[in-house]
């Protein structure tokens, strides 16, 4: 299979530079498990950032008008979803976002819905803050998952539940929920007066033939009944700068969640102060990436293909759970019959490859390994190389 794109096959050293996706294993191990591309972020981005630093002085920063502009352009470009200025509030990443929601809206004790398997450091903004997990638990059918709305009728009518993170795209199995299952399960929230957090972080990363639906775009009703978690960190790679976007339409709930964020962070208008550095990367990858980021969906795409390709033909064991966005892959081990308890160490000391170990994901997790594919394909065939010889051996 041929690469797509050189501007990603490049292989960047990422050692020595506190990464922590590169420095949790030792050297002989290769990492494909945090949600962290090994791509260099888009030459836009790079430069903006250069040029800010040169100036030599950092100082407090404040949020401005083109920066609004870029992101309500973001939105209306990308998801035909027009967004106010007053909706805005900032955060320093997505589970920060959530964690200020659960303190914002629930109270000690509430009980929280997640859908498992699920991203597990939603456990912890759960448990961390005092409330209880209450699981909706999603099925797999024919290598897909599907929400049970049916649990979730049942589940939703407990009185102390006020509260559902819906995480679409879903990590790790890599579902972008259609809009009629969106459709369900906002009705089933409205009714039960359920607010939404809808984590929606993978959204621009999307494979051909899926189409995100932004959650509060749908109906009013919707939009006055969710909190939307976004970034720009896994579209163009700036985890490390630290900057979510979060959208409150609900004038109400916008007051609780900014006074929430006052309670934790410097008191300002919006919140939370921008790092400079961060404020300079993210206007440009509002502004000037679009470009970049076509040519990162082709390449993953292509990436996809290949993965899926060596596993039908070298490792059919494994059974891959094609994602519809995310460059997060759900891979069922299941049939090679090593334990639960046993896979991740078996990975890891057979295969020499750390990927993220299922059962952390919640229950349904079991037996499942999350492989993160956004890295180049030399890396991901080695990888793969390395999963066959220890399955084969």
């Amino acid at each position: 299979m041929n690469q797509d794109n050189p501007l990603f096959d490049n292989i960047t050293d990422r050692k020595g530079t506190q990464s922590a996706k590169w420095n949790q294993y030792d050297e002989d191990v290769l990492p494909l498990w945090v949600a962290d591309m090994d791509f260099q972020s888009p030459q836009q981005i790079i430069d903006a950032i250069i040029d800010r630093a040169k100036h030599g002085i950092f100082g407090y920063s404040f949020y401005y008008a083109e920066y609004f502009a870029v992101i309500k352009n973001w939105f209306k470009r990308h998801y035909n979803w027009k967004i106010s200025e007053d909706w805005l509030a900032f955060t320093p990443g997505v589970i920060p976002a959530i964690n200020i929601a659960i303190q914002a809206f629930t109270n000690p004790g509430d009980k929280i819905i997640i859908q498992n398997p699920v991203y597990y450091p939603f456990f912890g903004t759960i448990e961390n803050n005092g409330r209880q997990i209450h699981f909706n638990p999603l099925k797999l059918q024919n290598r897909r998952y599907e929400m049970d709305l049916e649990d979730l009728n049942e589940k939703i009518k407990d009185p102390r539940v006020n509260l559902l993170i819906l995480c679409n795209p879903h990590n790790p199995v890599g579902r972008v929920w259609s809009r009629n299952e969106l459709i369900d399960i906002g009705e089933i929230c409205v009714e039960n007066k359920v607010l939404v957090i809808a984590d929606e972080i993978h959204c621009d990363l999307i494979y051909p033939g899926y189409k995100h639906t932004n959650f509060a775009s749908i109906s009013e009703y919707f939009a006055m009944n969710t909190v939307t978690c976004t970034s720009l960190s896994k579209t163009f790679n700036l985890a490390g700068l630290q900057l979510s976007t979060i959208l409150i339409p609900n004038p109400e709930l916008h007051k609780r969640y900014s006074n929430t964020i006052e309670r934790v962070f410097l008191p300002e208008e919006y919140g939370y102060l921008p790092n400079s550095l961060s404020l300079a990367a993210y206007t440009a990858g509002y502004d000037r990436c679009d470009d970049w980021l076509n040519s990162l969906l082709s390449y993953l795409a292509s990436n996809l293909e290949f993965l899926k390709s060596f596993i039908k033909d070298n490792i059919p064991q494994i059974d891959v759970i094609e994602p519809e966005g995310t460059y997060l892959v759900w891979l069922d081990f299941k049939k090679l019959g090593i334990p639960n308890d046993e896979l991740e160490n078996f990975l890891l000391q057979k295969a020499k490859i750390a990927l993220d170990d299922g059962a952390k994901f919640g229950k349904g997790g079991e037996g499942f390994q999350r492989i993160n594919i956004a890295c180049p394909r030399t890396t991901l065939k080695e990888a793969l190389k390395r999963i066959e010889k220890a399955v084969k051996n």
